[in-house]
């Protein structure tokens, strides 16, 4: 089962490029960020997500075309179902992840994948020198690897601002 915060759902547009993105916050974060900004998402809590859930979500938030789940939570399997339920609505299932890489699986069902946990001396995404990544995910089942990733993590990098002035 998959847990996510509704409080936290919000419909965002700098998260994914090009997307207007429905973001949700999964709890059970099994990543140990030092600095985390939302440590208790490690904890049990929220409410179940369900295709049910997501096809309301998605009804009550029209004009989005991306869902980001913020976090893995502690069932792969239920998060590949959701997001091919996702998929099946017609949006592109994100996925940040707080690990170094995921598994194939992941790659295979999601259109975006960030990895990377946070490290604050390395700086957030829209730091060049972050060691997080966000990737595009071309899928191509007549080909091997069977994926293709693009890393597109310095979309975020502005010219001109500092992403680490106060």
């Amino acid at each position: 089962m998959i847990k996510y915060v509704p409080q936290m759902t919000s419909v965002v547009i700098e998260e994914i490029p090009d997307r207007v993105t429905l973001a949700v916050d999964i709890s059970n974060c099994q990543g140990n960020c030092v600095g985390c900004h939302s440590p208790f998402l490690k904890e049990d809590i929220g409410e179940e997500l369900t295709a049910e859930v997501i096809d309301k979500l998605v009804s009550d938030n029209f004009g989005v075309d991306c869902f980001l789940f913020l976090g893995e939570g502690n069932d792969p399997e239920a998060l590949i179902a959701l997001a091919d339920h996702v998929r099946e609505l017609g949006l592109a299932p994100a996925l940040y992840s707080g690990r170094r890489d995921v598994e194939r699986a992941f790659y295979m069902t999601f259109d975006y994948v960030k990895v990377g946990p946070y490290m604050e001396h390395f700086g957030p995404l829209n730091s060049p020198t972050t060691n997080q990544r966000l990737y595009k995910v071309t899928h191509d089942t007549s080909s091997k690897p069977d994926y293709r990733l693009t890393d597109i993590t310095s979309r975020f990098w502005h010219k001109g601002i500092d992403p680490n002035a106060k």
